[in-house]
């Protein structure tokens, strides 16, 4: 189906910024690019997808360890580009990122995805057979 390649150089994060604007409006470019460059320092990795040279899906994602996950993949963002979404790219995208996480010897994927995205729900539940586990809370400060 698709290519899937990491996106590293400032012009191929700044194309990631069009589909990853579909899951995060509240960014502009410059801020995406900036947290983009801070996060890398975590091990933030972003990767696409793409169809015909069209970037059609993007996902960020790092190696993380915790005491309740031991060594894991945490996808921060996934998102396919609303005009072609139910073609397989968030799926193989995913796939990817499983693949990914096997060969990093990794126990497991995980994300979170927010209440309001059932879509996405079904899509975890019912197509990656992923199971909801926990509930995350957030606490926001006044800027």
């Amino acid at each position: 189906m698709g290519i899937i390649r990491q996106l590293s150089t400032e012009t191929e994060v700044k194309e990631a910024f069009s589909v990853m604007k579909q899951l995060r409006p509240h960014l502009t470019e410059p801020l995406f690019v900036s947290l983009y460059e801070e996060m890398q320092t975590n091990g933030y990795t972003l990767f696409g997808c793409f169809d015909d040279e069209k970037l059609a899906a993007v996902a960020g994602f790092a190696i993380q360890t915790n005491l309740y996950y031991g060594k894991h993949v945490w996808v921060y963002d996934l998102v396919t580009d609303e005009h072609i979404r139910s073609k397989g790219h968030g799926k193989e995208l995913l796939s990817f990122i499983e693949s990914f996480a096997v060969h990093n010897n990794c126990n497991c994927v995980a994300l979170s995805s927010g209440l309001a995205r059932e879509d996405a729900h079904r899509f975890y539940e019912d197509k990656m057979e992923y199971r909801r586990v926990s509930f995350v809370f957030k606490k926001d400060f006044g800027k």
